[in-house]
């Protein structure tokens, strides 16, 4: 799903940094067990299910388990309300083991108290992947379930009973799913908010409103105390959490600002203890002898891209793609115009994803070469952008994406002698083309759902089966992602997605991959915390010194 509303907000940059270590410089606790930070904006909603903003997934990460998790460090899944799981040796049916002590919890904000309802089972599980499902509840994150059995039929329409999708409780601690093709990389699809128990009986006393204060069970770290709407929300430490002795943070307070130099003025004053740092601002915190120091780069698995329609003229020129990708300096636009630690991208898929070749000496990606653009171009019979028809770049209302479409006009313009024209589209109208009349060229933002290239090259770019807004088709890419996504040899899936993304990005130039992202942190040094690639905070780790 391209674009996703989680996505198109990011900032900033990425790579492999060096990390200014956490609680660096002495400090002291300013109050008690309370950490501040900015969720950034209004969660939409707190349902698992129908989370897809930045503000909803983090807040689900506290307050709900998965079966799985993602490991900040390795991003391999680990245990959290799965113990173990197996796989049958044919690769379709995966097995989770449940922990037995994760009860569902309801928090009475006017009274202060937590009461424990019952225990979270596999009932519960099975419930929340057909809800999810179910074309009535809309769940926009669906697709990521449609490698379970006659999931993407429940959810079309095409069949309608839900005792056919591949999930079932066996007994109340063990699920078992039985998917539509093999697919290694399973246990990261079940770390995903969508896939986190629901209970049924609260959906079906309150409908939508059953992740409302008063209203609302959880099972995670966290209770939800309170939620002032467009405001702020406060979190508890769920004494009923089967390892609460180990949650260090008695209270989570959330502010919701949008703009980022407001949040970091905040920060400043005092009152965030954790705040993102504005690519703006970025020059101004590192000269600044106090926050340097409290400055961290997190990488952060994101590939910002321009996107061509490969159906639309000139591009449905792989020469004139070629030669466009070949005159994009990406070294240039991070140190004159971002600012960043961004990381020139060569590849879709960036370090840390399972089955990228960025990392891989071996691997000849795009990279900027001006004199073979210009030979490119005039190959495909326009010498110095001569004959070339009119070019629009369009981009959605963002500093980001404006500040790069702006430096590929003038880089286009200088290297090979060619005007494109910049459309400014709000983001519902930049949305909607996209979808039903893609611009010859568009700047996007792809982030993980799950660190595995599937997630990358087939959801986004297979011809039939992926969002594929490029409108390209390559039949051996499509051959190389769609039997690199049922293999289960992890080398063999290693070199087909490196093929894939040669295809993608060098041979046919389907897109221009610009460079990977990562996250610029403050945190005061009285904090002592980990860091996460995918922006889901584990706060539930963190500590504070006193």
């Amino acid at each position: 799903m391209l674009c996703k509303q989680r996505l198109v907000l990011l900032i900033t940059a990425f790579g492999a940094l060096a990390l200014v270590a956490a609680g660096c410089i002495p400090g002291s606790r300013p109050s008690g067990g309370t950490i501040r930070l900015n969720l950034g904006a209004e969660p939409p909603t707190l349902d698992p299910a129908l989370a897809e903003d930045p503000s909803s997934i983090q807040a689900d990460e506290l307050l709900f388990l998965s079966l799985t998790d993602l490991d900040d460090k390795t991003m391999e899944p680990v245990p959290e309300l799965a113990t173990r799981w197996e796989v049958s040796q044919d690769g379709l049916v995966w097995t989770f083991q449940m922990r037995k002590d994760v009860n569902w919890v309801h928090y009475d904000p006017a009274s202060g108290k937590a009461t424990r309802q019952r225990p979270v089972t596999a009932h519960d599980v099975e419930y929340a992947i057909k809800r999810a499902l179910d074309p009535a509840t809309a769940s926009s994150y669906a697709y990521v379930l449609f490698v379970i059995k006659n999931g993407e039929a429940y959810n079309s329409g095409k069949m309608t009973d839900p005792a056919q999708v591949g999930v079932r409780a066996v007994g109340d601690y063990t699920v078992e799913f039985t998917l539509e093709h093999p697919a290694a990389y399973f246990p990261a699809i079940t770390t995903m908010w969508v896939t986190r128990p629901t209970p049924q009986e609260l959906v079906d006393r309150f409908g939508y409103k059953w992740a409302e204060p008063g209203n609302i069970w959880t099972n995670g770290p966290y209770a939800l105390a309170s939620w002032e709407h467009e405001a702020k929300m406060t979190m508890v430490k769920s004494s009923s959490y089967y390892d609460a002795h180990a949650v260090a943070i008695e209270r989570i307070e959330w502010s919701m600002i949008r703009d980022g130099s407001a949040a970091l003025a905040q920060y400043r004053e005092g009152k965030l203890d954790v705040c993102d740092v504005p690519a703006d601002q970025l020059a101004t915190v590192e000269a600044d002898s106090v926050l340097s120091k409290e400055l961290h780069a997190i990488p952060y698995l994101g590939t910002f891209y321009l996107g061509f329609n490969n159906a639309k003229a000139p591009f449905d020129n792989k020469l004139v793609r070629q030669a466009f990708s070949y005159a994009l300096d990406r070294r240039a636009l991070i140190d004159t115009v971002l600012k960043g630690e961004q990381q020139p991208a060569i590849s879709f898929a960036g370090p840390g994803v399972f089955g990228t070749p960025a990392s891989d000496p071996a691997y000849k990606g795009i990279e900027y070469n001006p004199d073979l653009a210009r030979k490119l171009l005039a190959d495909a019979g326009y010498p110095g952008g001569q004959g070339l028809p009119e070019i629009t770049l369009a981009y959605y209302t963002s500093q980001l994406h404006r500040q790069v479409a702006e430096f590929a006009q003038k880089n286009w313009h200088d290297v090979l002698g060619v005007d494109v024209k910049l459309a400014n589209l709000e983001l519902r109208v930049y949305l909607k083309a996209l979808s039903e009349d893609t611009p010859q060229i568009f700047s996007s933002v792809w982030t993980s759902d799950y660190p595995d290239e599937d997630n990358w090259v087939f959801q986004n770019f297979h011809s039939t089966k992926g969002a594929n807004r490029i409108r390209w088709q390559n039949a051996e890419f499509d051959r190389l992602v769609e039997e690199a996504r049922v293999a289960t040899n992890a080398q063999q899936r290693r070199e087909m997605y490196g093929q894939a993304e040669k295809i993608l990005c060098v041979d046919e130039a389907a897109i221009v991959p610009v460079f990977h992202s990562a996250r610029v942190v403050c945190t005061k040094p009285y904090v002592v915390r980990s860091y996460s690639p995918f922006g889901n905070e584990h706060i539930d780790k963190w500590s504070m010194k006193r």
